[in-house]
C-alpha cells in the first residue's frame, strides 16, 4: 500500500488535478484507490460531486479516529472511494496543535482503512504547517507538481530545504512540470534541461491545456470524459513512470492488485 501525497507550498499548480485524475487512474486499472481531500476548499471533492459540509467532521477523524470509515464516500468510478472536504477543515490545525505528537495524527487516523486500499492519495492544502507535517510523516511519497518558472523552482527549492533541515519527517520527493506551456522561452528551456536540483525530477510532464480546465464545468477526471486528449494522455504518461519509480515497500503494507 502507497500513500501519495500531491503537494506545493504554492496554490495554483495543478495538485488538485493530479490528485484527482492519477487516483482515477489507478483505480481504473483495478486498484483499490482513497483519495482525501485534505483542502478546506474542497476542489477535490467538487469534481467528484461531493458536498462539503461544516459537520466538524474533522473533529471526529482528529479525536475519534475509528469513524474514519463512516465519513468514506464511493464514486461513481469502480474502485474508487473519497474522504470528502469539510468546511470545518480549516480548524484542524488548531486541533492538532492540541494533539499529543501531531505530525503522526494522520498515519493513526488512516492505520484503520489501510489495509482496505493499494493506493491512498492525498490532495494537500499548500502551505507548510501541523497539517504538512503530519502529511509528510504519514505519506510514502510527496509528489510535487511544479510550473516551469523561476518562481516555481524557487518555491520548490524551500521544500528542498526544509527537507534538508528534517530528514527524518520527509517521505521521498518527486517533482513533475505541470501547465507546462511549450510556446514560452522559460517553460521550454526548463522541461528540456531541468535545473540540478536534489530530488527526483519525472520525465513526464503535463501541459497548459483547456481541457484540463474544463474539469471543474465536466465535474470529472481529465482521464473519464476525454480520454484521448494530450494532458489525459501525459497523466496517464505520468502514472505509468510513477508506478515504475515507487519503491516495491513502502513505509505501509502492501497488496497485490
Amino acid at each position: 500500500m502507497n500513500i501519495i501525497a500531491c503537494y506545493n507550498i504554492k496554490g495554483g499548480v495543478g495538485k488538485t488535478a493530479s490528485a484527482v485524475n492519477l487516483a482515477h487512474l489507478a483505480s481504473q486499472q483495478g486498484a483499490r484507490t482513497l483519495l482525501w481531500d485534505l483542502d478546506p476548499q474542497g476542489a477535490s471533492s467538487f469534481y467528484f460531486r461531493a458536498r462539503a459540509e461544516a459537520s466538524n467532521a474533522d473533529v471526529s477523524l482528529l479525536r475519534r479516529q475509528k469513524s474514519i470509515a463512516n465519513h468514506i464516500e464511493p464514486t461513481q468510478y469502480d474502485n474508487l472511494s473519497l474522504l470528502p472536504a469539510d468546511r470545518s477543515d480549516r480548524n484542524m490545525e488548531m486541533l492538532l496543535d492540541s494533539s499529543k505528537r501531531p505530525e503522526r495524527k494522520l498515519s493513526s487516523i488512516l492505520q484503520g482503512v489501510m489495509d482496505h486500499y493499494d493506493f491512498i492519495f492525498l490532495d494537500c492544502p499548500p502551505n507548510i504547517s501541523l497539517l504538512s507535517e503530519s502529511v509528510f510523516h504519514s505519506s510514502d511519497t510527496l509528489l510535487i507538481p511544479t510550473i516551469p518558472t523561476t518562481l516555481s523552482l524557487r518555491t520548490l527549492g524551500q521544500i528542498i530545504s526544509y527537507k534538508k533541515e528534517n530528514p527524518k519527517m520527509f517521505p521521498r520527493l518527486m517533482t513533475f512540470f505541470s501547465m507546462v506551456d511549450r510556446r514560452k522561452t522559460m517553460h521550454k528551456l526548463i522541461v528540456d534541461r531541468p535545473p540540478a536540483l536534489d530530488t527526483q525530477i519525472l520525465g513526464s510532464h503535463i501541459p497548459y491545456a483547456a481541457d484540463v480546465e474544463r474539469m471543474g464545468t465536466k465535474r470529472q477526471p481529465l482521464t473519464a470524459y476525454a480520454k484521448s486528449t494530450p494532458a489525459a494522455k501525459a497523466y496517464r504518461k505520468l502514472w505509468q513512470e510513477l508506478l515504475t519509480e515507487l519503491s516495491p515497500v513502502s513505509r505501509h503494507s502492501q497488496h497485490n492488485y
